[in-house]
């Protein structure tokens, strides 16, 4: 599987990218700034000019009858990526 896993499409993104043009990303837990950067340009065919990322732990889970922790949903690392004025990233065809 590649770097970029899927795209973030949530009502606060899609103000961010009308208002800052920039976009979020899941991306694969190992992939650094500079990987991510290659892999938008390549599949997009943009200009990056900024690679922001965070990690994030899975939320604990919990068994409803004894109240014991049974585990954690899957952790995961978004990236927030800044374009250069005048491009745009179509996600929705890309769906």
């Amino acid at each position: 599987m590649g770097i970029i896993k899927k795209p973030i499409i949530t009502e606060k993104m899609t103000s961010t990218e009308e208002q800052l043009g920039q976009y979020g990303f899941i991306v694969d837990e190992k992939a650094n700034k500079i990987e991510i950067k290659k892999a938008v340009e390549e599949m997009y065919g943009v200009t990056v000019t900024a690679v922001n990322t965070m990690r994030y732990l899975g939320k604990k889970k919990r068994n409803k009858k004894t109240y014991l922790f049974d585990g954690r949903t899957n952790s995961f690392k978004k990236a927030v990526i800044s374009i250069s004025e005048g491009d745009t990233i179509d996600i929705y065809s890309n769906l």
